[in-house]
């Protein structure tokens, strides 16, 4: 397996999940560009049959040259069509291929999570990555979040990999609680001898119902810090700009809504401040949680929060 030295240098697996760990679709969405951009082929793809329930994640009907045919939920794992291949350098428009050295090294994992059986269909997964020698796996996942649309979205990497920790200066998660199957799948690599990286973004929670290309780029931005790849953003910069102009549109009719977003604001701007201590951080903390309790946390559905552990990354 890869070692701490070239831990970038091997195959690479992209993993993400629609569902649980998707807010905003963002993870879902930053692994979808990949593919967009890579020259990749559908290597493994597992029975539906097996993990999902139909009534929870139904087939859609589609037109297939003039034949409705059935998509079920699933999830595939792809690769890349010519292995090992560097893809060419990048031009001004920023249309061509991805680049990098690892650009002919990255394999992904694209589907639905799971509805059962995550034993197995962990296994099944392990075993396509063993068989495709993946040297390190790296999840990609969103939360919903108490932070303001108006900022740079959060990113963070964390590792269960004291090696990739040591290799890249990461930390290591210390969640304990409910977890995604990005989890289940994290400790079977690792128990299978394949470092992981997982790598969440922070979706703004009272836009919960909106994909976010906010943060399906800031994502790709992490990813591509991580690994050696450039990754050509397409439209995505102008649709975030778009996303973060609509709720700035929705937000000045809206007084409460305003009024919320510039408490989160002046939260982030606290602990981003170069002076910012862990005193200070901490009273700005106790102070929003003041403002909580006082039921100004945006009402009326806007808090984004439906009954699901989603808001913590470490979840996964």
């Amino acid at each position: 397996m890869t070692d701490a030295k070239n831990i970038l240098g091997g195959r690479i697996l992209v993993v993400a999940f629609e569902g649980w760990n998707d807010a905003g679709e963002a993870a879902s969405g930053a692994v979808k560009t990949l593919k967009e951009q890579l020259d990749v082929v559908p290597i493994a793809e597992v029975d539906p049959e097996l993990y999902f329930d139909f009534q929870f994640n139904r087939p859609v009907v589609t037109d297939d040259d003039g034949r409705r045919r059935l998509v079920w939920p699933s999830a595939v794992v792809m690769g890349p069509a010519r292995p090992g291949r560097v893809g060419d350098a990048l031009a001004g428009d920023a249309e061509l291929d991805v680049t990098g050295d690892n650009s002919g090294n990255i394999f992904l994992l694209l589907g639905t999570e799971p509805s059962r059986s995550w034993k197995s269909f962990t296994a099944e997964i392990m075993d396509a990555a063993l068989a495709e020698d993946i040297g390190v796996i790296v999840f990609l996942g969103a939360m919903l979040a108490d932070v303001p649309h108006t900022r740079p979205i959060s990113v963070f990497a964390t590792s269960e990999s004291a090696a990739v920790r040591a290799e890249l200066g990461i930390e290591r998660s210390t969640y304990e609680g409910p977890v995604g199957i990005l989890s289940a799948l994290s400790e079977g690599a690792e128990d299978v001898g394949i470092p992981t990286i997982s790598i969440w973004a922070s979706v703004p929670h009272y836009v919960h119902n909106a994909p976010s290309p906010k943060a399906v780029l800031a994502l790709i931005d992490k990813l591509e810090e991580l690994v050696d790849v450039t990754i050509p953003r397409g439209s995505l910069v102008e649709e975030a700009a778009a996303w973060e102009a609509g709720i700035d549109a929705l937000a000045s009719d809206d007084e409460e809504m305003a009024a919320y977003i510039q408490q989160l604001e002046q939260a982030r701007d606290t602990v981003d401040s170069p002076e910012a201590s862990g005193e200070a951080i901490a009273q700005e903390f106790e102070r929003y949680l003041r403002r909580r309790g006082d039921g100004r946390d945006g009402r009326d559905g806007r808090d984004g929060r439906d009954g699901k552990a989603g808001d913590d990354p470490r979840r996964g």
